[in-house]
């Protein structure tokens, strides 16, 4: 196990790893790139194929996750609500704390087949990050800005086109806006204390906007809302680096299904339907606190192979002709191949680290709690 522990934290074998993550990516966007042909004539062909291209890709994450990391995901849930899963489309409400929460959602996706049709309601910015926001693009994930006023055509829009979406999704919607911090927080009770609101202590105050908008647009397509409170066991902080580490954490997630149909139309009743359901969510936090586990009966989804053997089939095509080409590099003696190859693998290296980056919890986030908090619904 010692030496298990060493091979993954090796800086070459990662770099091998981000390396196929990235070109694999890079091929992926060209194929999506080439299925556009397809929109004009046969959207819903489209749609599947870009299903199962995004899916190649989100699915080496969730392999990191699962089979390097060995991370354990355990559902406090009932038997009922999940043999509902991946047999209807619904709205998944995540809290926001951790690093690593998408990645928790994504294994849950994978293991109940809907990773490759997942849906988010995605800030604008990551439209700009490559192969994250390009991917997301062609899978017609809606981008916002978080000014409702320009917001409101694109989200609108977006979520109308999706009605008719041919695979069952899951589309989360992280209602607190941004990741939770202490600074944020203290912001966001304030903006509850002044709307005469119950404070949260786990929480930052939901913005209930985005998810009303969504469940709009969505009804008749939408069947249910997930709540899912997650938190990791003893005290756990989760990153994305240390999952690439291989360090194992040990998830707990709570799930609770509503039907759309018991969730209100008017939209202030909505509204306020929502900042209970975070008074709950805060309940369910303080008890896992005191007692190391949320109430309900467990369950725990095996892990499937395919993500693993996704990323066996990416790494097997492209470190191959890359080891040779090294090796071809080294046996030559030139000076010039030897640099540029080098400086070649610092740059993949800063590549990498900067994607990681994108997850990280301190360079991250929103301006929450500055002026456009005090304009927050």
């Amino acid at each position: 196990m010692a030496l298990l522990a060493y091979l993954k934290s090796l800086f070459i074998l990662q770099l091998l790893m981000g390396f196929v993550f990235v070109v694999s990516g890079l091929i992926i966007n060209f194929i999506q790139l080439c299925t556009c042909i397809l929109w004009p004539i046969n959207r819903q062909l489209y749609r599947r194929i870009n299903c199962r291209l995004s899916y190649s890709l989100w699915s080496q994450l969730v392999m990191l996750l699962e089979w390097w990391s060995g991370t354990e995901c355990t559902l406090y849930t009932d038997q009922a609500t999940v043999d509902k899963f991946g047999k209807e489309h619904v709205i998944i409400i995540l809290n926001h704390n951790f690093e690593i929460d998408f990645l928790c959602g994504w294994t849950m996706c994978e293991r109940y087949g809907v990773l490759g049709s997942s849906k988010v309601l995605a800030k604008h910015e990551l439209l700009k990050v490559p192969l994250i926001g390009w991917t997301w693009y062609f899978l017609e994930i809606v981008f916002c800005k978080r000014k409702w006023e320009e917001d409101r055509n694109t989200v609108f829009k977006g979520l109308d086109r999706l009605k008719d979406y041919p695979e069952y999704m899951w589309f989360l919607l992280y209602c607190e806006g941004t990741r939770f911090t202490e600074k944020k927080h203290q912001i966001s009770m304030q903006v509850a204390e002044s709307k005469g609101l119950p404070k949260l202590k786990y929480h930052l105050l939901p913005r209930t906007k985005g998810f009303t908008t969504t469940l709009q647009c969505l009804k008749g397509t939408v069947t249910a809302v997930y709540d899912v409170t997650l938190n990791f066991k003893d005290n756990q902080t989760p990153t994305l680096l240390g999952i690439v580490n291989g360090k194992k954490y040990k998830a707990d997630l709570s799930v609770r299904r509503f039907s759309v149909e018991d969730i209100p139309d008017d939209e202030q009743e909505c509204a306020n339907w929502l900042h209970k359901l975070y008074q709950e969510k805060d309940a369910l936090q303080e008890m896992y606190n005191k007692e190391g586990k949320f109430p309900g009966p467990t369950i725990i989804p095996p892990r499937r192979p395919w993500t693993l053997l996704n990323f066996l089939f990416w790494a097997t095509l492209l470190l191959s002709p890359l080891i040779n080409f090294a090796c071809g590099v080294a046996v030559s003696g030139s000076p010039l191949l030897i640099i540029g190859f080098i400086l070649f693998l610092i740059v993949a290296s800063i590549a990498i680290r900067r994607l990681i980056g994108v997850t990280e919890v301190k360079k991250t986030g929103s301006s929450y709690g500055n002026q456009e908090a005090k304009k927050q619904n």
